[in-house]
């Protein structure tokens, strides 16, 4: 059971006045009207009142002694944590030369009547390249060790010469022309303008054209990664027109002795019912740059402010214009100048417990922007003992650098960033086509509480399967949702695997396979977290587990009490959030890494939900993934998953009767 913190004093304010008029007849008998309206009773509610705040105060005091039991044992608030997303500048026109969007270029919401804008400031600069067209070649089938048809890239720049698209006749799936450039154009919303020589691309509809667009992406685990088309206006490369198109990272590759960045069009049928009778012949094709995608994050940014004057004197405090603070980067420190001009960079630590008196160290209060210097403190022999170096009398205390801001305000919805806050050239307009996720307001003092057995039971070191599990939540606060650490028997000798499950945007219904991979910065983060804490034997890997995805189909009965469509609902609902990695299973904690499903698992889901008389019947089938595409299994009894395992909903039918 539960410690539970008791409130030193538990009186309210009614009981305070009531106790004060049961008083009344001992203390004054002969005051006998005990109205509202009588002045005695207003005195008494307005001392009552003046004693219900003493009593909140009093209250308030075990959780003063929690904080600073806390400070003592080095456990911390968990820093505000900034959203993040990508935005894409849009050039008015393409340009002749290259565009540069200036690191920490700042763009923002709209700003209405009840809501400030909310600033989003970017995370590098973006360089908008002008494509240059190095190789053309056309293709049959998917494997990329056949010839290929090669033609002149300036011939087809210029419209000298006219080719298939699709070489086959007719054109069968998987035919493709491939498009070779010299410079990188990752994250680059091009333009393809193509001329069409004759409009023989029948048989298709032009509405869906049976093509995608591919990039050879860094992603290695995929080679061919769809593109993001923004706008088509060929009708299937059946009339001139410009196909605009955002495009990932890219790599270089090597097809038909020529070493660039690829793109391609692939002729994909399978997922619709038309096709070419014959290949559309393309005369000219030119590309242009119409703009860019950069990282972006909820921060506003401050460099070189000036915190204050030093008075030589140890334990000094000062305070930053601006809070909660991001966690510092390496860029981002205190400098001391001297009166003679000179400079010392310090080095921002946890505490001074370690510190020397000659140590330039400080603190930072991520919270509250509160910066502390060395205290001096005097020992048991009578010496007074610094902890950490004092800056000179009248020495300038300077912030190289912060950044600050984060929340749950920054997680925007896609599209609602769209103001520049300041005027770029040649940019017409900004958006975000992805929603800003991972925003996090600074950790209250309630979630704080309930880290503290954790943290005493690791101390900063990961030994147990728990301890591994704990820290790689500290490593990335907000941004991952489960971590399960496999220990031998379940690995090699020596060796953990820490696996982990991202927050994903939406937890309810079908969760997209690409909101479960584990971004590389996230893994990296994780890795360097707990190779810091990790014993020196132990050997480590961050992967993510082995999704095995699932669908069902039911037959079920209900009440005539309820309303059918409700009850179906209430159904789907129910199961989506049972087989689910982080809300699902039997506790709502998230699915056991390595329990089978079984069909007896949603018969008792489905009888639980109010309105279902019985179940007739429940089909399971695995669900495999693979490029992109789900493939349904045969049907099972139970789907077995292997340690590292966990099951995701892909859909569930409902049938009713």
């Amino acid at each position: 059971m539960g410690l539970k913190t008791p409130r030193l004093d538990d009186r309210s304010f009614n009981d305070l006045v009531e106790e004060a008029r049961a008083r009344i007849p001992l203390y004054a008998p002969e005051w006998t009207d005990h109205n509202l309206s009588d002045p005695g009773i207003t005195l008494i509610e307005l001392f009552a009142w003046m004693t219900d705040i003493v009593l909140y105060r009093l209250n308030r005091v075990p959780d003063k002694h929690f904080v600073k039991f806390m400070e003592l044992i080095g456990l911390r608030l968990q820093e505000a944590e900034p959203a993040r997303t990508s935005v894409t500048f849009w050039l008015s026109v393409p340009q002749a030369a290259q565009i540069a969007i200036p690191n920490g270029t700042q763009v923002a919401t709209a700003r209405t009547e009840n809501d400030a804008a909310i600033v989003f400031t970017t995370d590098g600069e973006l360089a908008i390249r002008v494509p240059e067209l190095r190789a053309v070649l056309t293709s049959v089938g998917d494997d990329d060790k056949r010839s290929f048809n090669v033609y002149d890239a300036e011939s087809v720049r210029e419209g000298y010469e006219t080719f298939a698209a699709f070489t086959s006749t007719p054109p069968a799936n998987d035919d493709a022309f491939y498009l070779g450039f010299d410079n990188d154009l990752s994250d680059h919303l091009i333009g393809l303008e193509l001329e069409v020589d004759t409009a023989e691309g029948a048989g298709i509809d032009p509405k869906r054209p049976p093509y995608v667009w591919e990039v050879l992406s860094t992603d290695l685990t995929q080679n061919w990664t769809r593109v993001v088309v923004e706008e088509d206006t060929t009708l299937g490369l059946n009339i001139s027109g410009l196909i605009k198109m955002h495009l990932p990272q890219l790599r270089r590759a090597v097809r038909n002795d020529r070493n660039v960045f690829w793109l391609r069009c692939r002729l994909d049928s399978m997922t619709v019912e038309s096709r070419y009778n014959v290949s559309p012949r393309l005369r000219r094709v030119t590309v242009a740059s119409w703009g860019g995608t950069v990282g972006a994050t909820n921060i506003d940014v401050v460099t070189n402010e000036v915190i204050g004057r030093s008075d030589g004197s140890p334990g000094q405090i000062f305070y930053l214009a601006h809070s909660p603070l991001i966690a510092r980067s390496v860029n981002e420190y205190l400098i001391v100048r001297r009166d003679d001009g000179r400079e010392e960079r310090w080095q921002e630590v946890t505490d001074f417990s370690s510190s020397m008196p000659n140590d330039r160290h400080y603190t930072l209060d991520s919270d509250t922007g509160e910066l502390r210097l060395g205290p001096a403190l005097p020992m048991r022999d009578g010496q007074v003992r610094r902890y950490g170096a004092l800056p000179p009398k009248n020495a300038m205390l300077i912030m190289s650098r912060y950044r600050y801001g984060g929340g749950l305000a920054g997680n925007v919805a896609v599209n609602t960033i769209n103001e520049l806050k300041t005027s770029l050239p040649y940019v017409s307009r900004v958006t975000n086509r992805f929603p800003a996720r991972g925003g996090m307001d600074t950790e209250s003092l309630e979630s704080a509480k309930l880290r503290v057995p954790h943290f005493m039971r690791s101390l900063g070191r990961a030994v147990t399967a728990a301890d591994f599990e704990y820290l790689a939540l500290e490593a990335a606060p907000g941004r991952i949702g489960r971590a399960y650490c496999l220990q031998p028997p379940l690995t090699n000798r020596g060796e953990i695997k820490v696996l982990l499950i991202p927050q994903v945007p939406r937890l309810t219904g079908f969760i997209a396979p690409e909101s479960l991979e584990v971004a590389a910065d996230l893994r990296e983060a994780v890795q360097t977290y707990l190779d810091d804490r990790r014993l020196l034997s132990t050997q480590l890997e961050i992967t993510q587990p082995t999704y095995q995805w699932v669908e069902s189909e039911t037959r079920i009965s209900i009440s005539d009490l309820y309303d059918t469509e409700q009850v179906r609902a209430a159904v789907e609902k129910r199961l989506f959030e049972f087989v689910n990695p982080l809300t699902g299973g039997t506790d709502g904690t998230g699915w056991k890494f390595g329990r089978d499903l079984f069909v007896s698992d949603l018969t008792a889901v489905l009888l639980s939900v109010p309105g279902v008389n019985f179940v007739r019947s429940v089909k399971l089938f695995p669900v495999n993934y693979d490029k992109r595409q789900f493939t349904r299994g045969t049907e099972t009894q139970e789907v077995r998953l292997p340690p590292q395992g966990i099951v995701v909903s892909f859909q569930h039918t409902i049938i009713t009767d």
